[in-house]
């Protein structure tokens, strides 16, 4: 049992083993037919590959053999197209030897030509200073005979000659001056005229205001009550705070605001409307209303100065004299609105200055600020005139020689040395003179006039005495028996302080004395 076993595991260990051999065999005999397979393969895909290498082969050379007669035959072109430029060249180069050769044949002739010319010329030329000497000799003789008729050199005869020469010129430059001056006296008066008339219908103004007192109007009566307060203490303080004196009396709904200052009456009378209106008024809160009105005003100061420029067309003003412009509108002289005049002035100025022919923007400058000088700060003088005040403020804030010589010279207390300032004076007069321009009264504004004549009469030696210029000049004319010049010049003095001492006066008044000496003779 035990051999049939191990036969049996060796019979079958033995076709394993014969098995495994038969497999390796035939596993070695299909590696044999595929290594034979793809030899074949290989060899194909290599012959493949030879002819299709032929084939791109000959294509390159067919394609390499048309690029070159392409370029052959573009090289050839270009070739030609030089050959034909050179050609091109060559000819135009003959041609230009041609005709350089022809035009040197000419210059021959025209060189010929100019040299015979030039001798023709010259002998010209020596036949004329032949000639030339010969009337030279002949003058020269001449000169000699009439100095041997007349007995007088050739110098005398020409000083003589000159001399009536000058007399007649003279008279006659003389008549011509003369008659020039009459007709400029005739036609100059009458020309100003005209600008004057033609600038004032330009100019639409209105009628001067009293701006002297403000109205406050209230609802009721009842609101007097609360504005005067516990034992006037509000009214008090309200005055304190604005510097302006309240009236309350017994004028149905209304409170009179009194103050000279515009500004400050201004500001009294938005304080009271603010204070009103929120009904709270005590002392406290009158402080801080008017401390927030005052700021109001000077911001407003400021806007109406710009809007006023910017109307005008002025630019680059200093923003001080912005400020002043715009304080303008809360001063007056004699009742006239301060920047309504200033405004007016302005535009007087532009029209006359274009209808003159001179600039009117320059002119516009110098009106607008002719009288800032009326508008004085903390630190003004107030002795000075506001003429002279407003053209140092002028010159200052760097305003040109022309309006600073305007607004000094526009009352005749400087010299003028521009057209601008005659412009300005007139301009400031139109605008003050014309009716309802100013409110003043008629008697004290006489009565102001008899006085400074009746001053000057109380001097001795005084013949007459006129006041002018609306009370700005006093002229007194003297006997000239009784005063001497040096005499006149103290009169004018003591007169003019006299004025000083003695009279209310706006501005300043020029004192001029007159001392004439006639000698009159009768021809018969």
């Amino acid at each position: 049992m035990d051999n049939s076993i191990i036969l049996l595991i060796g019979g079958v260990l033995l076709g394993i083993i014969i098995g495994f051999i038969i497999a390796k065999a035939i596993e070695r005999n299909n590696a044999s037919k595929l290594i034979k397979g793809a030899k074949k393969s290989a060899a194909s895909i290599i012959k493949e590959a030879n002819n299709e290498g032929e084939s791109i082969k000959k294509d390159k050379i067919l394609q390499a053999k048309e690029k070159f007669i392409e370029l052959k035959s573009e090289h050839e072109k270009v070739i030609m197209s030089r050959d034909k430029k050179m050609a091109e060249a060559e000819k135009r180069t003959r041609d230009k030897e041609s005709q350089i050769s022809s035009e040197l044949s000419k210059n021959t002739k025209l060189n010929q030509s100019l040299e015979d010319k030039i001798k023709d010329y010259n002998h010209r030329s020596d036949i004329l200073s032949k000639k030339q000497e010969e009337i030279d000799r002949l003058h020269k003789s001449q000169i000699e005979q009439l100095e041997v008729i007349s007995s007088l050199s050739a110098e005398e005869a020409k000083s003589q000659l000159v001399e009536s020469l000058k007399g007649e010129a003279k008279n006659d430059a003389m008549a011509y001056v003369q008659s020039t001056l009459e007709e400029a006296k005739l036609t100059a008066q009458q020309e100003a005229r005209k600008v004057i008339i033609n600038t004032i219908q330009r100019i639409g103004t209105e009628e001067a205001v009293d701006n002297c007192v403000s109205v406050f109007n209230i609802e009721s009566d009842d609101v007097k009550g609360r504005i005067i307060g516990r034992e006037g203490r509000n009214i008090r303080a309200i005055e304190a705070a604005t510097g302006v004196e309240i009236i309350v009396d017994d004028t149905p709904e209304a409170i009179i605001l009194s103050c000279f200052d515009s500004v400050r009456r201004e500001i009294a009378r938005l304080s009271l409307h603010k204070l009103v209106t929120d009904g709270r008024i005590h002392p406290a809160r009158i402080e801080e209303v008017v401390k927030k009105t005052t700021k109001q005003i000077e911001q407003e100061i400021i806007e109406v100065g710009k809007r006023t420029i910017i109307d005008l067309g002025i630019h680059n003003l200093h923003p001080e004299l912005i400020k002043v412009v715009g304080r303008m509108k809360y001063r007056s002289s004699y009742g006239q609105n301060l920047l309504q005049h200033s405004r007016e002035v302005a535009k007087l100025c532009g029209v006359m200055a274009a209808e003159l022919g001179l600039n009117p923007k320059l002119a516009k400058r110098a009106g607008l600020l002719h009288d800032i000088g009326k508008v004085p700060d903390a630190e003004a003088d107030m002795e000075t005139p506001h003429a002279i005040l407003g053209m140092q403020w002028a010159e200052k804030y760097g305003e040109k020689d022309e309006v600073c010589n305007a607004i000094g010279a526009h009352h005749d207390e400087i010299e003028m040395t521009s057209l601008l300032s005659p412009i300005v004076q007139v301009c400031d007069a139109i605008s003050g003179a014309r009716p309802g321009a100013r409110r003043q009264v008629l008697d004290s504004y006489i009565q102001r006039l008899k006085d400074l004549e009746d001053i000057a009469f109380g001097f001795g030696g005084v013949k007459k005495a006129y006041a002018i210029q609306a009370g700005r000049e006093l002229r007194v004319i003297v006997e000239s028996e009784k005063v001497s010049d040096q005499n006149a010049s103290d009169l004018s003095f003591n007169i003019s302080q006299k004025i000083q001492t003695d009279m209310t006066y706006p501005g300043q008044v020029k004192v001029t004395v007159i001392r004439e000496t006639r000698a009159v003779n009768i021809a018969k």
